[in-house]
């Protein structure tokens, strides 16, 4: 019902369903609560989707009573969505600008330009298979929060696909055929393959749960760590500053994915203690598909042994729920 009640009644301060509080609501929670009706009442016609919502999702071993008492630390709806990353835009689009502006790739050293093409165009896939990934457990999701939340992170890997690919049409400027290749090294080399294996697996994980866990406390930190964080840090000691705060960017939306993926999963432990098992088998049955991959990878840049050696992506994530990492990692 909406704000205004009944006609002939009281007018109400907010709409029905969120009248029960003891403060106005703020516009996150207006535009958020309660958005989907099939959580309560079910499915209006038996289609198939109703099965699979059932088995996946309701049977799935990582359950709770109320998904809708979780919250997105940053609440984040659509207005503020569009408000900071129009902001972030127009930052990474000056740093682009001063790279075309200065003849700034043809003083790249060569080394740094080779491990950038070994890189950056096959990158472009698993980029792209975390994004269906989000969407799908965005679509499943028990709770309208948490389809808002994968909704906007999904956004966000398109917009890391996005900004690798014109950074690569940059280089292709002064280095032509610069990235060509970078589909058959994701299908064919051997550096790629136990990564395009775990995202193949993550895309056919139907359990919400598994698919969920996989994602955000797993392969993405993993991928995120050595694509966005580690391969900044490779880039300023490269002598490539401007690569390197693009970079930095993108690491500001991991860090806000693992944010709110960790509060859920944190409401989802704390609720239910069952699901802290449920989460465990996940973890134990993914991270060493995550740690093999990334294991591959390092060998890809010039300073991947330190990449490789460094500490596990996963480790806070894991750790912040009480869990632990499959070799004796963790609590």
């Amino acid at each position: 019902m909406s704000a205004g009640g009944r006609p002939g009644g009281p007018a109400r301060r907010t709409y029905s369903h969120l009248a029960g509080g003891r403060r106005m609501p703020s516009d996150y929670e207006l535009v958020s609560t309660g958005l989907h009706y099939y959580t309560r009442s079910g499915f209006e016609v038996r289609v198939p989707l109703a099965r699979w919502y059932e088995e996946r999702v309701a049977g799935s071993p990582l359950a709770c009573r109320d998904w809708e008492a979780f919250r997105d630390p940053r609440e984040t709806t659509y207005a503020t969505y569009t408000r900071l990353q129009k902001q972030r835009e127009e930052f990474v689009d000056g740093v682009l600008r001063s790279i075309d502006e200065r003849g700034y790739d043809a003083r790249l050293d060569p080394a740094w330009r080779e491990a950038l093409e070994r890189v950056l165009a096959p990158a472009r896939y698993p980029f792209h298979g975390l994004q269906m990934a989000a969407a799908y457990v965005g679509q499943m999701a028990p709770a309208g929060r948490v389809t808002i939340a994968c909704a906007f992170q999904a956004a966000d890997e398109m917009r890391r696909v996005q900004r690798f690919a014109y950074r690569m049409a940059q280089l292709g400027q002064t280095y032509p055929g610069f990235g060509e290749g970078g589909r058959r090294a994701w299908q064919s080399e051997p550096a790629w393959q136990p990564l395009r294996e775990a995202i193949e697996r993550l895309l056919v994980a139907y359990d919400w749960g598994e698919a969920l866990v996989a994602l955000t406390l797993i392969l993405k930190p993993a991928v995120d760590g050595f694509f966005t964080a580690g391969l900044a840090a490779e880039a300023g000691r490269a002598g490539d500053p401007l690569f390197a705060e693009v970079l930095f960017s993108l690491e500001e939306d991991c860090r806000w994915h693992r944010a709110w993926s960790l509060s859920l999963l944190r409401h989802a432990a704390a609720e239910r203690p069952e699901n802290r098992a449920a989460m465990q088998a996940f973890v134990d049955q993914w991270h060493p598909l995550a740690r093999r991959a990334i294991g591959a990878l390092a060998p890809l840049l010039p300073g991947g042994a330190a990449l490789a050696g460094a500490a596990d992506p996963c480790a806070e994530g894991v750790a912040a729920l009480g869990l632990r990492l499959p070799g004796g990692g963790g609590p």
